[in-house]
């Protein structure tokens, strides 16, 4: 299942194991992409970008009418998120239309590119996806099995402290973490170069403007926020991977996770980095965290588990999960012909799409 270029406007193709209907994912806000299926060919588009400004707009409105030009399609699948461009864009066309949860389509992708459509456990572990309740997800659980999906598990929810800034500033999730510890009193001190931390403090114990997330992702930023690495990040991403940089030999610490009917709780670990030096603190973080996820997904008694979501970009992470998982004989999918990142997005939503069209015909318009 190769991604390859199929002309001069580089989109990808993933070869699919038999014919399904003609459907398009349009993708998530985020690096997004378009696919289209049709028979038993995928075709992705290059990302349009991140869809919040005119440019990026334009971009992947040409993209979808490039791609969609004369085929005649049963289904569109889209996002939950309503506020989501790709999903107005979806509201749009004249088509049935499916919503496809962000984490399942995630799985969902990595299903496509493996021609799998057998029961499967995935490991979605990124930033954010809007849940169909509307909650923050990012370290989720799931059965995935053909077109459907359930969670199973997620991470531990963590407060965000003022909501979205928490992506962009890795001190405020290191306070939430030390709210949840108990040692709620040494943020003013511990972050004083931030004039918020004071205020930001009052907000944790009075839980305004902190909503709680599942999220693996935020769960990197606390460890950060705690470790002083990167308190004020400059581009998604940035404060993981210079943790990432910092690890020299992984190391796991033995009680540092729970896992109670299907939460994964890694306080422990958090508790531990709080009094921990950076470089040492990446080492314990990282190997501990795989350490936990691989025994997360063998409890579950199912021998396949995909790995998809932007924590998997982290290769020490996946360097060790992966061994991990297949030295209990598990089968390990991950992705080969698309990043695990939000790239990947639209190619689940349509494969989910086209299962569902499959096997229940055409949906309501």
């Amino acid at each position: 299942m190769n991604l390859s270029a199929t002309n001069k406007s580089n989109d990808g193709i993933v070869r699919l194991p038999r014919p399904l209907p003609s459907v398009v994912g349009l993708g998530p806000f985020l690096k997004a992409t378009i696919t289209l299926i049709e028979g038993t060919t995928a075709t992705i588009s290059r990302p349009a970008g991140d869809l919040g400004t005119p440019e990026a707009i334009l971009r992947y409105r040409e993209t979808a009418e490039r791609l969609l030009s004369g085929v005649e399609l049963r289904a569109a699948a889209h996002d939950l998120h309503p506020d989501f461009y790709s999903t107005h864009y979806a509201e749009e066309l004249d088509l049935p239309l499916i919503a496809v949860q962000h984490h399942h389509a995630h799985i969902a992708a990595l299903a496509a590119e493996h021609g799998y459509e057998e029961l499967m456990i995935g490991l979605a572990l990124d930033g954010f996806g809007l849940s169909p309740e509307g909650e923050a997800w990012g370290g989720e659980l799931l059965l995935v099995e053909g077109a459907d999906c359930e969670r199973i598990g997620h991470m531990a929810t963590l407060p965000q402290p003022g909501g979205d800034a928490a992506a962009r500033e890795p001190w405020r999730m290191g306070a939430a973490a030390l709210h949840v510890l108990g040692r709620g009193d040494e943020i003013a001190s511990r972050f004083a170069a931030y004039p918020q931390a004071g205020p930001l403090a009052v907000m944790l114990d009075k839980d305004v403007n902190c909503p709680r997330t599942s999220s693996c992702g935020r769960l990197f930023d606390a460890a950060c926020g705690l470790l002083g690495v990167c308190p004020v990040a400059d581009f998604e991403g940035q404060a993981p991977m210079e943790l990432e940089a910092l690890v020299t030999k992984p190391e796991v610490m033995a009680d540092g996770w729970k896992i109670t009917n299907g939460v994964l709780d890694m306080t422990p670990l958090l508790g531990a980095l709080a009094d921990c030096a950076p470089e040492r603190g990446a080492d314990l973080f990282h190997g501990t965290l795989a350490a936990a996820l691989g025994r997360w997904a063998e409890q579950t008694g199912v021998d396949v588990v995909g790995l998809s979501g932007g924590c998997f970009l982290n290769k020490v992470l996946t360097g060790l999960l992966v061994p991990a998982l297949e030295s209990r004989g598990i089968r390990v999918l991950t992705h080969k012909a698309l990043p695990p990142g939000d790239e990947c997005i639209s190619l689940g939503q349509a494969w989910v799409a086209a299962l569902t069209v499959e096997r229940d015909g055409k949906p309501c318009a």
